[in-house]
């Protein structure tokens, strides 16, 4: 892979703008970003590496958004790949413009797909969240055949994020905002978002144009989270990734979307996504899905354990019953893969927007909550003890799975 290495600029963000940046020595500090700014040593090192520059009145402005020209001119100067010629005239709207030249770079290296704006570029158009993710993991996409891979692995991953619940992330976006969350070139946010639409801030940038520096020169399997993101993608699971269990010889690609009826006859459920948190040292979890399933209010010191990991499980029930209610589920399922708990971490199912089990009018519960095809979809909770496990699940028709501790 070639490396992608960071390039000192001549010049800088904001160039064509009507408050234009001037040469501004980072090491003295901007009077506008404080000792406890939090991202003071990115904005010092940004600055410093030529990446930007600060104001003639001593300021940096960390708050200001960046135009869609500005972050891609960095993107171009950042990147230093040789023997790209670059294309000419790729947008119309840039004949002239202090971008256009770095604009078309930034083409050429893979970071900006022309088709994604038919209308032009609208350079002056603030950049959003998920247009620096898509431009940077293309980016990675072009020099690593690994990384383009990823893409493909993630379009139906589960995406750590309040949006991909509700209201959802298409495929077209999906990919994109996963290898960048899967990298740490971006996060989400305190409460639960991605910020697809959010504009981006001089001092955001700042942090993800560094991170890029870092993860341009490292294989995508060098990422834990990015390697949990492919594997719930391709096989419904991270399990084999985050913790000592296996189902091989068999796999969840095997009784993923199928049928598995009730012992009781009350119902039906089909299992989606099976997503494993390594728990067994609460205060050094490593998945990337923790945030989205555990905080503060998870933790149990009995469960604090070596051995001891957190499933979390994404089924349909259909009920048939006529006054179906949790019971009817709790007493119905003997297949330990789909017998799950609710999810009782305080409100954290209500930050990021999906559904647990009910614990009050949970027959009322399974009436309001039906989908157009008579489904409620729900995350259910479950425990695993890799000292004590042999977990089996069977669909309608006779599709096998087990889950078993590796040899």
């Amino acid at each position: 892979m070639k490396k992608w290495l960071p390039l000192l600029l001549s010049g800088a963000i904001g160039l064509g703008a009507v408050s234009m940046p001037v040469s501004v020595n980072a090491a003295d500090g901007f009077k506008d970003v404080k000792a406890d700014h939090w991202a003071k040593s990115a904005i010092e090192s940004a600055a410093s590496k030529g990446y930007f520059k600060g104001y003639a009145d001593g300021t940096f402005k960390p708050n200001a958004t960046l135009t869609r020209a500005e972050f891609a001119a960095t993107l171009a100067r950042l990147s230093k790949v040789d023997g790209v010629e670059n294309p000419d005239h790729v947008f119309a709207d840039l004949s002239g413009h202090w971008s256009e030249a770095e604009v078309n770079r930034a083409v050429s290296l893979g970071f900006i797909d022309p088709k994604d704006y038919p209308n032009g570029f609208k350079p002056n158009t603030p950049v959003t969240r998920f247009e620096i993710a898509k431009w940077m993991t293309s980016g990675l996409a072009a020099v690593d055949e690994d990384y383009k891979q990823a893409l493909e692995d993630t379009k139906t991953t589960v995406i750590p994020v309040k949006e991909y619940f509700t209201p959802g992330i298409p495929e077209s976006k999906a990919p994109y905002v996963a290898v960048a969350m899967g990298t740490k070139l971006l996060g989400g946010y305190p409460d639960g978002t991605f910020g697809l639409n959010s504009n981006a801030t001089r001092a955001e940038a700042s942090t993800i144009l560094l991170r890029y520096e870092s993860v341009s020169g490292k294989k995508a399997d060098e990422f834990l989270g990015l390697t949990e993101l492919r594997q719930v993608g391709t096989e419904r699971t991270n399990m084999e990734t985050i913790s000592p269990f296996t189902t091989k010889p068999s796999s969840f690609n095997n009784v993923v979307e199928k049928s598995y009826t009730f012992r009781n006859n009350a119902g039906s459920l089909k299992l989606h996504n099976y997503i494993v948190v390594d728990s067994e040292n609460f205060k050094n979890i490593e998945s990337i899905y923790a945030p989205l399933f555990i905080d503060d209010k998870s933790y149990n010191s009995r469960l604090d354990e070596k051995g001891i990991y957190r499933a979390y499980i994404q089924i349909t029930i259909y009920p048939k019953s006529k006054e179906f209610d949790l019971d009817h589920y709790m007493g119905g399922v003997r297949a330990g893969v789909v017998h799950g708990s609710r999810i009782n971490n305080g409100n954290i199912a209500g930050k990021y927007g999906y559904l647990t089990l009910p614990n009050t009018d949970t027959k009322q519960f399974f009436i309001d909550q039906k989908d157009q095809d008579g489904g409620i979809t729900v995350w259910v909770q479950r425990y695993l003890d890799s000292n004590n496990i042999g977990d089996q699940l069977v669909t309608d028709d006779n599709s096998f799975l087990s889950i078993k501790t590796k040899n």
